[in-house]
């Protein structure tokens, strides 16, 4: 009779079907637990301004943290009613999406270049912009306020898109390099012998197969685009073309007393990015891992 040896940390049972399977482990276990409790605990802020946001001034002065014995709406009715909300989430719209394709298209073509093509120094120039990736925005702002006010793009759409395209790049050209660079060669060189040109294979053959890494930059690039607050308030100082983040907590500080309209208002900037994820989330999970490890 043959002995089965079977760790302290896993064991095996029988399937409905008969296979063998394999019980999760202590540690397994262990960290499940530790994921969904470091789950829970991100998911209380959200928690807060939802709950928050429903409640009246006094309601919430009586009970911060416990659930609303009556819900109402007023803050977000104050909120959409009272404040130029839409024009906000217009101007934020504009700009992270116009910012996410420009650096986008530019991060592509560089990719591209880097990940595909011989040339010297061309692993210098993947270094020096990786590294820029490491370098915060808030040192760029006083030299960009400067060249910026001196060509006249201060105040415009145009300037603040140029900024957050620059800014995004590293990041876009470092994930597409690492994806691009999984793609078999044969494939490629398939293409060429058909008479695609460089563009072409690139257009072609390149984008149609970076879904997942497209999707994660557009997911990752706009969300950074769109709870960005520096370079907006600095950059477009005209009311009319504030962004979202800019208006909400221009309308914080002024009803600094009113947690309830401040938690609406933050609950609805939230929301389309929370909605966006919600609908993109299996391709964003796939370009997070592409390129991790050659098929």
């Amino acid at each position: 009779m043959n002995h089965q040896r079977v760790s302290a940390s896993q064991a095996t049972v029988k399937g409905k079907n008969g296979a063998t399977q394999k019980r999760p482990s202590a540690v397994a276990i262990s960290l499940q637990g530790i994921l969904l409790i470091a789950a829970l605990t991100a998911l209380i802020p959200a928690y807060f301004i939802v709950i928050s946001s429903l409640k009246t001034p006094q309601a919430y002065l009586d009970d911060r943290i416990g659930f609303p014995a009556q819900i109402v709406f007023d803050s977000y009715n104050t909120v959409l009613t009272q404040h130029p909300f839409f024009l906000w989430m217009g101007n934020s719209t504009l700009i992270s999406v116009g910012s996410v394709l420009l650096s986008t298209v530019i991060s592509a073509l560089a990719a591209y270049a880097i990940a595909r093509m011989r040339f010297r120094g061309r692993e210098f120039l993947m270094s020096l912009s990786t590294s820029l990736m490491a370098v915060p925005p808030v040192v760029m702002v006083v030299p960009l306020f400067v060249l910026f006010s001196q060509i006249g793009l201060l105040g415009k759409y145009q300037g603040v898109i140029l900024i957050y395209a620059g800014l995004m790049c590293p990041f876009s050209v470092y994930l597409l390099v690492t994806f691009f660079r999984t793609i078999p060669t044969e494939l490629l060189e398939a293409a060429l012998i058909d008479g695609a040109s460089t563009i072409g294979v690139l257009w072609r053959i390149i984008l149609p197969l970076s879904g997942p890494p497209l999707v994660t930059l557009f997911i990752v690039n706009r969300r950074y685009v769109w709870k960005e607050l520096l370079i907006a308030l600095l950059f477009l100082p005209d009311e009319r073309l504030r962004t979202l983040m800019v208006g909400v907590s221009v309308f914080q500080g002024r009803f600094l007393q009113n947690i309830p309209l401040s938690m609406a208002g933050m609950a609805l900037a939230s929301a389309p990015m929370l909605i966006v994820y919600i609908v993109f989330q299996r391709y964003f999970i796939r370009g997070l891992v592409a390129g991790a490890v050659k098929g």
